[in-house]
């Protein structure tokens, strides 16, 4: 499907959105306008439940049976689909729109190659042979920069890496050159380097024509591809306008705070989060800012100096599909009291073994970790158990991480032990900012944010003095990443606590880290104090990682 000459690749006027709950409507959408024309990439940006995924899916005619869409119109390269069938939707689908979704894993079949997933869809909307199709596969799979695709076309979507996985969704996305392109987060929780080539994916097929509909929490990657910003809140639109001018001068305090919750380029100690901002309106233009106040100390500062976790040689390897990959080769790493760490690398770096090192949930093979200057890594487990409550963990999948049967306040008082009383569960609750009627609540009824605040909340449960952070808010909404971000920091300054920060957000790890470690292929590259590491590095590869990072334009 085509479009005519100078007609847009989507036209919507007054897209409402509703949806059965019990016995009431709850509206998700509130009259959104929305025209991309051929070559022009838009991007809806907001929070978490501000209406963007589910616009993407009403777009596609993927709302839902308990879904209500209504719209004044709803055209897509000129045709009407506002009272379109599902037989008329499976057509347009692929054809006339491509979807990148954020988890590719659940989007591609893992039952089948993802050269059949591509083939299957050239052989029954084009009518090319076998053959033909797997030569315009091996393209697709070339131009979207999949290595080694005359390997890659024979393996299923669960033997790739999660950048390989993104890439032949894109590569499924645009296999029918289709006018119109619906990218729905398509580089949450990819390192910085993947992350970089999908925008740079988008940017081509924007410039070859196709129009692009981009949803992201993220402004410094929708700053890279977009044209022009929508800004949704509660699903009602608070602002709009071309990218440059929505991201640089903010008329809103959803887009300001938004802005403000980017932590690249924040100086370390700064707030990002509109919890804790003041709105300041500026006269005559009617801008909204927001200017971040320190974080207040509590004046326990840290305890003493000294190392109190190292790693010295460490090597671990581990056997996959045949072959033996070494996750940790000779690493070597020290995290001072009271301070930061920052871990730094791409997907399968190590970065993640040597968190398990570090909490010694797996032993090296060579080397030793050492906690205040004594053994750990060396000791048996029974002699490790009076020291373990001093180390604690926060990790990306907190849902995973809970019992979805018990209620928040069962989770806390399970930690807490023989403490475990209704008032201690309340002080925990207290110290991560949340209310104390939480602890009637069961994990599944809260979001994101809540979800994190009582991992954390578990983890102080035993009064750690070590925080070993493995991706703690790669999957959450900026704003929301930065109330825990800044959770993290206040509660380091008030506990004297160490953290070791892994991420892949280099935006992340400058603000929140007192010195870095860049990891690559199992071995830590360069390390030093943060700032000395962002603004002079040493090795290639942390300056490729530098230069491909996101950024605002001049957003601060």
């Amino acid at each position: 499907m085509s479009a005519a000459a100078g007609t847009p690749v989507l036209d919507v006027r007054g897209l409402r959105v509703s949806f059965e709950t019990g016995r009431t409507r709850r509206d998700v959408v509130l009259g959104l306008d929305l025209r991309i024309e051929p070559g022009q990439c838009v991007a809806i940006v907001g929070e978490s439940g501000s209406g963007k995924s589910v616009t993407a899916r009403s777009l596609l005619g993927l709302a839902g049976p308990d879904s209500d869409v209504r719209a004044d119109l709803l055209d897509i390269g000129g045709v009407g689909m506002l009272h379109a069938g599902e037989r008329e939707w499976r057509r347009r689908r692929g054809d006339g729109v491509g979807l990148v979704l954020q988890d590719a894993l659940v989007s591609l079949d893992p039952l089948r190659t993802i050269g059949r997933e591509i083939g299957d869809a050239l052989r029954l909307h084009r009518r090319m042979s076998a053959a033909a199709a797997r030569i315009r596969v091996l393209e697709l799979l070339t131009l979207v920069g999949m290595p080694d695709p005359e390997t890659a076309i024979d393996r299923r979507s669960g033997e790739l890496s999660g950048g390989m996985r993104q890439r032949a969704l894109i590569a499924s996305a645009i296999a029918l050159d289709p006018p119109l392109l619906i990218a729905d987060e398509p580089t949450t929780a990819l390192d910085v380097g993947v992350q970089t080539r999908v925008l740079a994916l988008l940017s081509e097929a924007r410039d070859r024509g196709t129009g692009i509909l981009l949803i992201s929490h993220d402004l410094a990657v929708v700053s890279s591809v977009a044209d022009r910003v929508i800004v949704l809140d509660s699903g009602a639109v608070v602002e709009e306008g071309p990218t440059l001018q929505v991201i640089t001068a903010p008329r809103h305090p959803t887009t300001a705070a938004l802005v403000a919750a980017v932590p690249t380029d924040v100086p370390r100690g700064r707030r990002l989060s509109a919890e804790s901002t003041v709105r300041v309106a500026e006269r005559g233009t009617g801008t909204a800012t927001l200017q971040p106040r320190p974080i207040p100390s509590s004046g326990a500062g840290v305890p003493d100096q000294g190392i109190v976790l190292e790693g010295r040689g460490l090597t671990a390897t581990f056997s996959t599909g045949g072959r033996t990959v070494r996750a940790a080769d000779d690493v070597s790493f020290r995290l001072e009291r009271g301070t930061t760490l920052g871990l730094v690398g791409e997907s399968g770096s190590g970065k993640t073994t040597l968190a398990r090192l570090a909490l010694a949930l797996r032993r090296p093979d060579s080397g030793e970790v050492l906690l205040d200057g004594g053994a750990w890594s060396s000791l048996s487990e029974r002699e490790r158990q009076p020291l373990r409550p001093r180390l604690a963990a926060i990790y990306q999948d907190a849902l995973g991480s809970f019992d979805p049967r018990w209620s928040v306040g069962r989770i806390l008082r399970d930690a807490l032990g023989t403490d475990g009383t209704d008032a201690a569960v309340g002080e925990l609750l207290d110290r991560v900012h949340l209310a104390p009627d939480t602890a009637r609540r069961h994990p599944l009824a809260l979001s994101g944010g809540q979800r994190q605040r009582v991992s954390i909340a578990r983890a102080l449960a035993a009064a750690p003095e070590i925080l070993v952070c493995d991706e703690p808010v790669s999957s959450l909404d900026a704003t929301v990443q930065a109330q825990v971000l800044d959770l993290l920091d206040e509660l380091q300054r008030d506990r004297g606590l160490s953290l070791l920060l892994i991420s892949h957000d280099l935006g992340v790890v400058r603000h929140m880290s007192d010195t870095v470690a860049v990891m690559l292929a199992g071995r830590i590259v360069e390390t030093g104090p943060t700032e000395q590491v962002f603004t002079a590095p040493v090795h290639e590869y942390t300056r490729a990682l530098i230069a491909d990072a996101p950024r605002l334009p001049s957003a601060r």
